[in-house]
């Protein structure tokens, strides 16, 4: 970078710092143009970290404006190492990134019983990140034998394999500049924009089009992810109020989703486990009352779970609803299976989705494409 283009990037984010961060009545929003090329310097290393620090918590304590969430978004897709898998839609989910500490993950196994349905699916999240640190998709694969630290066009690779069908892919692979900022994360503690953006990044589209599964809790979130999957480029969008922010939603109550299909406004839909023959008394797969404990000094949110052993109970319970076995992670499978193939129009009903999914785990015919 020129010494010119350094004093200006400098200069900018100056400017920046002093408008956004002068208080909860002063602060001024920045354009979306702004949002980019702050959120870019920091990806780039260019500013220092006390300052990328404060741009970020300035953003956050004066609330982020949806152009500024769009422009930290574009500057974390021009940072994504993309690649286009050989087929010609591709569902991309996305599950919490800062992983699960109160429940067993499913969710993982999802693309497994997906493309046994002819769905091409791919997961992506990291090792560990704030504010939870909880087990991840990566933690729960990595023990169940599944590669993850493929390269976007490998990942993509395994996708369009008939044999396998689908692939997950690493924060540290398709966007490490993204991934380097994990320990800055860690020092600002709380949430930031780049939580909200990060699962938007599209790292591997199909030919035609591409989908997004992804979850949340609070409701302002809908309307936020869709306003950011229409602008990364996702033909369609389904949102799940899930268990701990995932895409599977609770086994024992009503709940509401939100789709859009065709980059269209998105809208909402109730859901209740009980219509398509689920019948459970946990809302999530519990924890086995064996795990060992671990703890975490001064944190007060995140409920501390030993990551390696409750990622190998994740993954034993994973395998064995592939085989067949029913349960709280086979039911899980089932329901959040059936609002993909219903949402993407593979089944007309979601009780006909749901005897789908429940079919293909029943033959085990999944399994092989899992080892």
């Amino acid at each position: 970078m020129s010494s010119k283009a350094n004093d200006d990037i400098q200069l900018t984010m100056r400017s920046i710092i002093q408008r956004i961060a002068t208080g909860p009545e002063l602060s001024k929003d920045i354009s979306m143009e702004e949002a980019r090329i702050g959120t870019q310097a920091i990806l780039d290393g260019a500013v220092d970290p006390v300052q990328a620090g404060i741009f970020f918590i300035a953003l956050r304590m004066k609330r982020e404006t949806d152009d500024e969430m769009r422009g930290t978004l574009e500057a974390v897709r021009a940072a994504t190492n993309q690649a286009v898998a050989d087929v010609d839609e591709v569902l991309d989910i996305a599950d919490p990134y800062d992983g699960y500490n109160r429940c067993l993950p499913a969710a993982p196994f999802l693309p497994v019983v997906l493309a046994e349905c002819g769905v091409h699916a791919v997961n992506h999240g990291l090792d560990a990140v704030g504010p939870k640190f909880g087990v991840t998709a990566r933690h729960v694969l990595a023990a169940s034998g599944v590669p993850v630290d493929l390269t976007p066009a490998e990942a993509a690779a395994r996708l369009s394999d008939p044999a396998i069908g689908w692939s997950y892919v690493d924060q540290r692979q398709f966007a490490p500049k993204l991934h380097d900022l994990v320990g800055l994360r860690q020092t600002i503690v709380k949430r930031q924009v780049l939580t909200t953006v990060e699962v938007m990044a599209r790292p591997i589209h199909g030919r035609a089009k591409t989908h997004l599964v992804t979850g949340y809790v609070h409701k302002p979130y809908p309307r936020i992810y869709a306003l950011l999957a229409r602008h990364a480029g996702f033909d369609s969008a389904l949102l799940v109020r899930g268990v701990e922010g995932g895409v599977v939603p609770s086994l024992r109550q009503t709940g509401v989703c939100f789709n859009y299909q065709h980059f269209a406004e998105e809208q909402s839909f109730d859901i209740d486990p009980a219509a398509i023959g689920i019948e459970q008394n946990v809302r999530a797969v519990p924890l086995p009352d064996d795990l060992p404990t671990t703890s975490r000094p001064g944190d007060d949110i995140a409920v501390a779970v030993d990551v390696q052993a409750t990622a190998e109970a994740a993954a034993k319970a994973g395998a064995a609803a592939l085989e067949g076995a029913r349960g709280p992670t086979y039911d899980s499978l089932v329901f959040s299976g059936a609002l993909i193939l219903w949402h993407l129009g593979r089944e007309a009903t979601l009780h006909a989705a749901a005897d789908r999914v429940r079919a293909t785990l029943d033959s085990g015919a999944a399994v092989h494409r899992l080892r």
